[in-house]
């Protein structure tokens, strides 16, 4: 949008998703450049959550979000003379809501932030389609990354599917300019106070709901552990970890590996509801690598793995659902009872392998799971228990705070071999040679399953090899209070490869 044009709309609406901030946010920044005025709207859309359980975190997370980012709009609409501005909620079909909301404030244009997820790109299709019909312009911008869709290419034009070269492509791609912030301060005169403040904007008949959030329990949801976890919503929650990380971020390359140290940088939730700009955080990293700091290139690194996944979601739509490798359709994975079973134990961290245990135990108690983790219960559900990678990916989806489809579909196909740049078939994680290595004195295992936290180091990572009498001391009892491994890993190790070896013999 030119900004010869600015201001080019009377009334404009800016629609936030995944993008729960006021500073640096590209959709916010386009609204009230081009804008004489802005209402900004958030949809607690009903298509997404009537699906969830009554008490799911990411729900609470984005309500306490919203109530920062309302807090956030008004200080911003008060710097500037606006002393009602305020966050319009709905509560609804966002397909819908959006349509009825311009119509009523008469807006010539809504502004949104991109989304590339399929049912997201359905969802702004029928938004366009009634926007248009209204006479409404439907402007999307680029914030959730820092690259996206096709611009890195290969030198052939096309996307890439292996990361490494696509890292390397990104690094020559950046400029600082990719890196700036959105001044959406300079710009915040335009914000609109709240409609109740502008009767000219009444149609006969209606009335403006007062401003406010709505309870979590207006919206049909019960409250979680969240609190309780000290995941801290919003930008200053945001603010808060990113300030901690740096103060830890030289020893981050080595420290994230280990689920019992304080490594990661817990920003993964916040980068999903963009409660933080990825701007923000690659500039940071990029500042930093360019100093030397260590830990600095791991970091960006791993921001740019969530760029090369969100553009496979967009170039490879059909991998949301299917294998990006299409040989690995053909793989027969485990079914019938006892494959439900075997996929209840992974669940409920039943299997007998401690680590694995831990880390489900750690995902159904928290909504988080260690990157490390992550990787490793992956590969146990594809690779021990011989189940399909999607099972897995679904339950994920529903558990974690920093759900994220991309990311959440990229991790599962590189763990069972079948996605882009996954590892090799061959490649089968050990649960125990893993805990043995990354929790070697048997912290995180302690503090997850409490049932073996009794057992000397040696013996934590394999009770079933325990003496009798070192079971006994620890209170023990395999079968009882902690159960026996529900497969044997060399044997199911073997079964892996045969699967995977059948699934990509050519068809004749």
């Amino acid at each position: 949008m030119p900004a010869t044009e600015s201001p080019r709309y009377e009334h404009g609406l800016m629609w936030f998703r995944r993008d729960l901030r006021a500073s640096d946010n590209a959709a916010l920044y386009h609204a009230l450049k081009h804008c004489r005025q802005v209402w900004c709207v958030f949809v607690f859309d009903r298509d997404i959550l009537d699906a969830l359980p009554r008490a799911d975190r990411r729900v609470e997370f984005i309500r306490e979000s919203l109530v920062d980012l309302d807090r956030q709009l008004h200080e911003l609409g008060q710097a500037h003379g606006q002393a009602h501005v305020r966050l319009l909620v709905r509560h609804g079909q966002a397909s819908a809501e959006v349509g009825q909301l311009a119509r009523q404030l008469a807006v010539q244009a809504v502004f949104a932030n991109h989304d590339d997820e399929p049912a997201a790109q359905a969802r702004d299709a029928q938004v366009l389609g009634q926007l248009a019909h209204l006479g409404v312009v439907f402007h999307t911008f680029k914030d959730h990354v820092v690259f996206e869709r096709q611009e890195v290419l290969t030198q052939q034009g096309r996307p890439f599917a292996v990361f490494t070269p696509y890292k390397n492509a990104w690094y020559k791609t950046l400029t600082d300019f990719h890196l700036q912030a959105y001044p959406t301060r300079r710009y915040a005169h335009a914000l609109a106070n709240h409609p109740t403040e502008h009767p000219a904007q009444h149609r006969a008949g209606q009335s403006w709901p007062e401003p406010g959030i709505p309870t979590l329990a207006e919206l049909g949801f019960e409250a979680t552990n969240l609190s309780s976890l000290k995941l801290a919503p919003g930008s200053e929650g945001a603010a808060s970890l990113l300030e901690d990380f740096l103060q830890r971020i030289e020893h981050y390359g080595h420290a994230r590996d280990f689920p019992a140290v304080k490594g990661p940088s817990y920003l993964s939730v916040h980068l999903r509801f963009g409660t933080v700009s990825i701007r923000l955080l690659a500039r940071t990293a990029h500042a930093l690598q360019l100093q030397g700091v260590p830990g600095a290139t791991a970091w960006l690194n791993e921001l740019i793995w969530r760029d090369f996944y969100h553009q496979i979601m967009a170039n490879h739509p059909h991998a949301m659902t299917a294998a990006f490798k299409p040989e690995y359709d053909h793989i027969r994975w485990e079914h019938g009872q006892r494959a439900e079973a075997l996929f209840t134990a992974w669940c409920e961290g039943r299997t007998g392998y401690p680590l694995v245990d831990a880390a489900m135990a750690q995902l159904n108690q928290t909504g988080y799971m260690h990157n490390r983790l992550r990787m490793v219960v992956a590969s146990f559900l594809c690779k021990d228990l011989g189940l399909d990678w999607r099972w897995g990916e679904r339950y994920f989806a529903e558990k974690l705070n920093d759900f994220d489809l991309a990311a959440n579909n990229g991790g599962w196909q590189w763990a069972s071999s079948s996605g882009c740049d996954a590892q090799p078939y061959f490649r089968i994680f050990n649960p125990v040679s893993q805990s043995q290595k990354f929790d070697p004195e048997g912290r995180f295992i302690r503090r997850y399953v409490p049932a073996l936290a009794g057992l000397p180091h040696p013996a934590i990572h394999q009770p079933w090899t325990a003496a009798p009498l070192v079971l006994a001391a620890a209170g023990v009892v395999l079968g009882q209070n902690y159960p026996l491994p529900v497969v044997d890993h060399a044997v199911a190790r073997e079964h892996t490869l045969k699967r995977y070896a059948a699934a990509r013999k050519p068809v004749a």
